[in-house]
């Protein structure tokens, strides 16, 4: 299960583009925190601390514990991140305030693991879906979905209805959706498609 990470945040009393972007200098990260039953409110974090809790995480949808000044914990789930769009940097930050008894809806990768049958043969493993969009309770949620291909021979697929999800947690997307793929070699397929086609039989007279 995913592991909640404390990070300290304060009341954002400062609003509007020209205080905003003041407090990005001033290294800040605006953000905000709402939910059903609460009230929403402004908040700042530090921008270098959250950039280091998004490198060690496995993906942007995470639990954090907010600590917040002069008013304790908050137990919140990183919902949206806006970047910049010519450096990438967080330019604010949307979370949702959740209980045990909140229902979020995450994108978790997905790790295949082992080298399959088909691969060893020659194959291509392709990889369609790098992750996995879920329903599950905050407890439940899962820091990356797993799942074992080296029983996958060429020409067979792994669908979304095959992968190992753990209990409580559901997949918003049909099982028959495929996940991957062990295709024939890019060298094979070329060669196929640049065959001449075979003559046109000559029609009896």
């Amino acid at each position: 299960m995913a592991t909640k990470t404390t990070l300290k945040a304060a009341p954002r009393l400062r609003s509007g583009s020209g205080k905003l972007k003041q407090m990005r200098r001033e290294g800040w990260l605006p953000s905000v925190v709402y939910g059903r039953g609460v009230v929403n409110e402004n908040l700042k974090v530090d921008a270098k601390t959250f950039a280091e809790l998004l490198a060690k995480s496995s993906s942007d949808n995470i639990l954090i514990n907010l600590d917040i000044e002069g008013e304790g914990n908050r137990s919140v789930f990183l919902k949206t991140i806006q970047h910049d769009p010519l450096t990438g940097h967080a330019l604010h930050v949307d979370f949702l305030a959740v209980n045990d008894k909140t229902e979020i809806t995450a994108n978790i990768p997905v790790h295949l693991l082992g080298e399959a049958k088909g691969v060893k043969a020659g194959g291509v493993l392709e990889q369609y879906a790098h992750t996995l969009e879920i329903v599950c309770l905050p407890n439940d949620l899962p820091d990356s979905i797993e799942k074992d291909v080296t029983y996958l021979e060429e020409g067979e697929s792994l669908h979304i209805g095959e992968l190992d999800l753990p209990k409580g947690v559901k997949a918003t997307h049909a099982a028959d959706v495929v996940v991957a793929h062990i295709g024939k070699p890019a060298a094979l397929v070329s060669e196929q498609a640049a065959a001449p086609a075979p003559p046109a039989a000559k029609a009896a007279k």
